[in-house]
């Protein structure tokens, strides 16, 4: 039986980031994917912002990865010529009543360790932003926006100059403990099933990431994934020059979402959403008949856009670890060596900020894998 050292299953932003930065110690990695090309699901249908780590629970993964991959994902995009944008965002009150709120969360993202923030006034979000309408808002200027396939596409490059091996396709059947590692069963579309062993599993399936874990036996309450769907609006008749900055509403207090903002693309496009609704399969068809709810939703902040000025542009789909009216849950990172299974490396309910932390959640991995090298 043929043997590899490291296994990962998931091509999408995790997995790739994963698999450039292990394979700058090792060169025996194989990756294995269901689709025809890398990022296919959760990857490619995001707002593709770098965010800067206000919101998430403090000392939190979500807070320490995403302060910290902020900057590694910026120098990276420098570096290797990748499209980026730290074009700054405002956290906007619409009216008196969400001040409060404000000011919350100002002081939650300095104790998050998030440096350059200030809070202004109405005054001063006239001379930045003088189209939208709010008493005060948080400014981030180091949030920003990235060409995610750009970056991918520089993974896999990266990768396979280190002789790392992707397997499109490439269906995982199953995974189980074999003394030495984990034996891994996956049917390929042209050369059907195989079987092999590797030392190293890292769980990276994103969307079935729960259900990898079952299939080597890891069945837990906790680790079952919830669909939450967003959907995005395209702002037609040249809105776009309206505006300079990401403009954000307040968040509702435990909302699995950020709330439905701005989103402004490196071509100059702008586009509403994600709103959040929790779905029981995975459908990436736009709800039309959602136009109003998110013209009525938006309307206080941005009142120079119009009900026809919205087209239905995107959906994309949520892995989250909360389901609907919980607490917000953290990533799950973990070597599952109490369970027995030393070496298989899960990552579940990888939701946002994700793509901010993917260079950060690489590097946790190797810390977790440092062992077996």
């Amino acid at each position: 039986m043929e043997k590899t050292k490291i296994t990962i299953v998931g091509v999408g932003i995790i997995g790739l980031a994963i698999a450039a930065e292990l394979s700058k110690e090792c060169n025996d990695i194989v990756l294995i994917e269901k689709n025809y090309s890398f990022g296919q699901e959760t990857s490619s249908r995001n707002s593709e912002v770098i965010h800067a780590g206000i919101y998430y629970p403090r000392d939190s993964l979500k807070a320490r990865l995403c302060v910290e991959g902020k900057e590694l994902l910026y120098k990276y995009c420098e570096k290797h010529n990748i499209g980026n944008k730290r074009m700054g965002k405002l956290i906007v009150a619409a009216n008196a009543n969400e001040v409060n709120k404000l000011e919350i969360l100002f002081k939650h993202g300095i104790e998050n360790g998030v440096t350059d923030l200030t809070l202004l006034s109405g005054e001063e979000i006239k001379k930045l932003e003088p189209h939208i309408r709010a008493v005060a808002a948080i400014h981030s200027p180091s949030t920003g926006i990235m060409d995610s396939h750009g970056l991918m596409k520089n993974f896999v490059l990266e990768s396979k100059k280190r002789d790392v091996l992707i397997a499109y396709a490439t269906e995982l059947e199953g995974v189980e403990k074999h003394k030495d590692g984990f034996k891994v069963s996956v049917r390929d579309e042209r050369e059907g099933s195989f079987v092999f062993l590797t030392e190293i599993f890292i769980n990276a399936a994103g969307l079935y990431s729960d259900k990898v874990a079952e299939m080597a036996g890891i069945n837990k309450k906790e680790y079952a994934l919830k669909y939450c769907k967003g959907n995005y609006f395209r702002v037609h008749n040249n809105k776009a020059g309206f505006i300079t900055h990401l403009i954000y509403p307040v968040p509702s207090e435990h909302s699995v979402s950020l709330g439905i903002h701005t989103a402004l693309d490196l071509a100059g496009g702008l586009r509403l959403g994600p709103d959040a609704e929790y779905v029981d399969k995975i459908d990436y068809n736009v709800d039309e008949s959602k136009k109003e709810a998110f013209y009525e939703s938006t309307k206080c902040f941005l009142p120079f856009i119009e009900l026809q000025d919205l087209g239905p542009d995107m959906a994309g789909i949520r892995a989250k670890l909360q389901g609907q009216g919980e607490d917000v849950r953290d990533f799950l990172i973990k070597n599952e060596s109490d369970n027995d299974l030393a070496g298989f490396i899960n990552l579940i309910g990888i939701d946002s900020p994700g793509l901010t932390c993917c260079l950060s959640i690489a590097k946790k991995v190797k810390e977790l894998v440092k062992d077996f090298f």
